[in-house]
């Protein structure tokens, strides 16, 4: 993670940071709002897979690389929305390692860095543009309730995961909405989002059963999906080991 940090000649100095993806571990879904909003109680890690922002506050611009045609380099990019809300400008150019749609919290990812880097601490502010946005924020464990604002840091607990993350996205509204669709149902698996998920996308299942056939466990959808994952380090071609990381954990 970076910091404000100023040159010799007084300007504030360009920084690298690093932007953990966070990985849902369990998700129930407590209360619709009458506004269609879905209140949650998850328990959240931050895993070392990350994406990378360079970042010159005496600049402006976003530009990315190893992004998907379906992350947007405009306005509504979630970095740019970050950087309006704590009032900065910055020139950011962006490395994509996390894959977008799959339950991993990419866009949210850059936002928190961005966020701990200028020193934003409104968590309701931050998930009022992007519900993963308040947790990637403060990163590390912790239990996740409300829309995603109300973040509760529990004590770090190391532990290596395996996850496969399936050559198609779930687009969170469309399982939202499909869950809604089927009553809210309960995710037998600890994940409420994981019926609405299969059932709006059934090419999720062959993935999920040949993570399940390698490493003899029943794996669990990462928030709306669409990364499978299990406990352990389990070899594959498609699979990527990933680590926990507390709060505050950089690359740099």
């Amino acid at each position: 993670m970076g910091r404000l940090g100023v040159d010799s000649l007084g300007r504030v100095a360009p920084v690298f940071l690093t932007a953990p993806a966070k990985l849902t571990l369990d998700l129930r879904i407590t209360e619709v709002l009458d506004n269609g909003y879905h209140l949650i109680d998850a328990e959240m890690v931050t895993v070392d897979l990350h994406d990378t922002l360079w970042l010159d506050p005496s600049g402006s611009g976003l530009t990315m690389v190893g992004a998907g045609a379906d992350v947007p380099l405009s306005d509504d990019n979630l970095v740019a929305q970050a950087l309006r809300l704590t009032g900065r400008s910055a020139e950011v150019r962006l490395t994509k390692r996390i894959p977008s749609q799959a339950g991993l919290g990419g866009g949210s990812a850059d936002a928190g860095a961005v966020l701990r880097w200028a020193g934003f601490t409104d968590l309701e502010a931050a998930a009022a543009i992007g519900a993963d946005i308040a947790f990637c924020t403060v990163g590390g464990r912790a239990r996740v309730t409300g829309i995603g604002e109300r973040v509760e840091p529990l004590p770090f607990v190391a532990r290596d995961l395996t996850l496969l993350t399936p050559p198609v996205g779930c687009p969170t509204p469309v399982v939202y909405q499909q869950w809604d669709k089927m009553d809210g149902p309960t995710g037998d698996n600890g994940n409420d989002l994981e019926p609405a998920a299969i059932a709006a996308i059934p090419e999720l299942i062959p993935y999920r059963d040949r993570l399940g056939d390698a490493s003899g466990q029943t794996p669990r959808l990462a928030g709306s999906g669409s990364t499978w994952f299990v406990e352990g380090h389990i070899p594959g071609k498609d699979h990527v080991l990933v680590k926990t990381v507390p709060a505050g954990w950089s690359a740099y």
